[in-house]
């Protein structure tokens, strides 16, 4: 049996795929929050400066720009021009005070560099710029900041994805070897039926998972295999044991018309013979392919409400004199009007309690009492087939079921030993039982059915 890799295998590819999904929405997720960031700290920023600014700009008064010259040089001396910048210039564009000599601005926010500034380096600043009376007042804040928390997010997110990837990868090796253990136990099983070990099951992990769900329902087709597969070779077995005799016999009684023929006899009798015991072969081989059909399920489609009251009645009034022929009582407890309807195929119905009535007159001696009832409780009815003859031992009870399984003293009877098998079979299509039980004395055999 080939073995799979794990990279080919598809719980690997699902759990890359699922990784690569998490990994994505992580990165998306990432660039969002990443530009959320970078947008919450420009406005912090023009906050602060449009504070400052304000702050400044509130120390001026009519006619009086000492103030405001002090306010401007008070903040450029606390802090550096790499940090924050603070300008007052005048209308011919000449620093008053500050900690740069200016530039060409507009009024409002915007971004200038340091080169714009005429000052060294390459630092970016977020700028605002506004008049007061004549006077421009230019207040400033490089990024440097902004950007080294810009950065320590990003290299964050980078590693955070790179460890998530890892993660995926890791996890989906695992779970995929996991996973992998599992199917390779299922093809295992699977290649040991092919070479027929038809008692190998699968392993269940008994977490009760959609694997162990899956590998349940493989061993209960394994069982049901197993079982048709002995059932096969048990039906081999019973067809060649139990048609030996028949053919051996046939075959006696055709050499016997041909020996009579050469002799000159009449040998009509011997034909006679053969032909009625190629009929019970012929029979007995009609009888295999109907149960067979039966358990294929192929006549549900003639599926019908049926009245199983009447059924039973028909039956009854068909073998009552039967039985009383037979120095037997046949007798009827069954309720006509109790509307056990049933879905099921009329014919076979009929067949099943033909079966059970006739194996009770054939098995059973004089003076034998057979009754048929009918119970119905809630949703399920219950059809018996009783009688006070000999019975069947507790222990033959199962193996009666089986095809051309027959009882020692049943032997020198008339049958092929497929007449409860065909009942069994009929009851399993339709979705019932069949119990055998003891009836004190007799035998007593109870089917149970839903109704419909």
């Amino acid at each position: 049996m080939p073995r799979i890799s794990v990279w080919r295998s598809t719980p690997f590819r699902l759990a890359i795929t699922f990784g690569l999904v998490f990994v994505i929405a992580f990165v998306i997720t990432g660039f969002i929050t990443y530009q959320l960031l970078r947008q919450n700290l420009v406005q912090e920023l023009d906050d602060s400066i449009k504070e400052i600014h304000a702050v400044i700009a509130s120390t001026y008064a009519p006619d009086d720009m000492e103030d405001l010259i002090s306010a401007v040089n008070t903040y450029a001396h606390v802090n550096k021009a790499d940090e924050r910048i603070f300008a007052l210039i005048d209308a011919d564009g000449k620093p008053i005070a500050g900690n740069f000599s200016g530039g060409t601005l507009q009024d409002g926010i915007s971004d200038v560099s340091s080169e714009d500034l005429c000052l060294g380096g390459d630092t970016d600043y977020r700028v605002l710029s506004g008049m007061i009376a004549d006077k421009r007042l230019i207040v400033g804040q490089s990024y440097e900041k902004t950007d080294r928390l810009e950065d320590i997010t990003f290299i964050s997110f980078a590693w955070a994805s790179v460890l998530v990837i890892a993660l995926a990868i890791v996890g989906g090796v695992l779970l995929a070897s996991k996973a992998q253990r599992r199917l390779d136990g299922i093809a295992k099983a699977m290649d040991a039926v092919s070479h027929g070990q038809l008692d190998t099951r699968v392993p269940l992990q008994g977490n009760g998972d959609d694997i162990d769900a899956v590998s349940a329902q493989i061993n209960q087709a394994l069982e049901r295999l197993s079982v048709l597969v002995e059932t096969m070779r048990q039906i081999s077995a019973d067809i060649a044991h139990e048609l030996k005799t028949p053919l051996n016999r046939l075959r006696m009684q055709i050499e016997t018309a041909i020996s009579g023929e050469e002799r000159g006899e009449k040998v009509t009798a011997a034909l006679l013979d053969s032909r009625d015991e190629a009929d019970q072969i012929n029979s007995t081989f009609e009888a295999l392919l109907r149960i067979s059909q039966i358990e294929a399920g192929a006549r549900k489609t003639r599926f019908r409400a049926i009245d199983l009251a009447e059924v039973m009645t028909s039956v009854f009034e068909i073998y009552a004199d039967v039985a009383e022929d037979n120095g037997q009582t046949l007798t009827t407890h069954v309720d006509t009007g109790g509307n056990c309807i049933v879905q099921g195929d009329r014919e076979l119905l009929t067949q099943m309690f033909v079966n059970l009535v006739e194996n009770a007159i054939r098995h059973c001696p004089a003076d034998t009492n057979i009754d048929l009832s009918l119970l119905k409780d809630d949703r399920q009815v219950t059809a018996t087939v009783a009688d006070t003859g000999p019975g069947i031992p507790a222990g033959e009870r199962e193996k009666v079921f089986r095809r051309l399984y027959r009882l020692d003293k049943s032997r020198t009877t008339s049958g092929s030993g497929l007449g409860l098998s065909l009942v069994r079979a009929i009851a399993d299509l339709h979705g019932g039982s069949v119990i055998l039980r003891n009836n004190n004395p007799g035998l007593r055999v109870d089917i149970r059915l839903q109704c419909s």
